[in-house]
């Protein structure tokens, strides 16, 4: 992989209960410019495209055993012990704007999983991270919401209203 980038797409099949299932397209990008992430992204309805960033650990982890706590969580289905993959993983998002619960297929994220691994190894992401550029930016953006702050706000001088006019 000379360009760093692997992506796939799945179908995810949202969970809600007591309602028919609904597939949806998504896609998996995973860069080595960003090591320790990987992204999903699918539509969430009206032309809107959804994107989530959360750890390639956490997906990994996700895949033997039930992973992570807040925003995102990732667990097998039940009964697929021993290291062996279930035919789905379960993918919960939640946010101050809602919750959605979906299967996405096993083996194609697991090849995924593989696949960015020959990109960056499993405990080689800190050899793509330059810190001192992300913390000189940190600084920067740091600097420039300071000096927003600093600056004098126009004040509002109300003027009187028009009187009636002269006949």
């Amino acid at each position: 992989m000379s360009s760093g980038t692997v992506s796939t797409e799945l179908r995810l099949r949202i969970v809600t209960p007591q309602r028919p299932a609904r597939l949806v397209t998504a896609r998996l990008v995973y860069s080595r410019d960003d090591p320790y992430a990987v992204r999903i992204a699918f539509p969430a309805g009206r032309g809107k495209l959804v994107e989530w960033v959360f750890a390639r650990d956490l997906l990994s982890m996700g895949m033997e055993g039930r992973a992570g706590l807040g925003d995102v969580t990732v667990w097998p289905p039940a009964g697929s012990g021993n290291g062996t993959p279930g035919s789905v993983l379960n993918v919960e998002l939640s946010s101050p704007s809602g919750r959605v619960h979906f299967t996405a297929p096993a083996k194609k994220v697991s090849a995924f999983l593989r696949r960015t691994y020959r990109v960056v190894p499993p405990g080689g992401e800190s050899e793509h991270v330059d810190i001192d550029a992300g913390l000189a930016g940190v600084l920067r953006r740091a600097a420039l919401a300071r000096d927003r702050a600093e600056r004098p706000c126009p004040r509002f001088i109300p003027r009187p209203a028009p009187g009636p006019a002269a006949a």
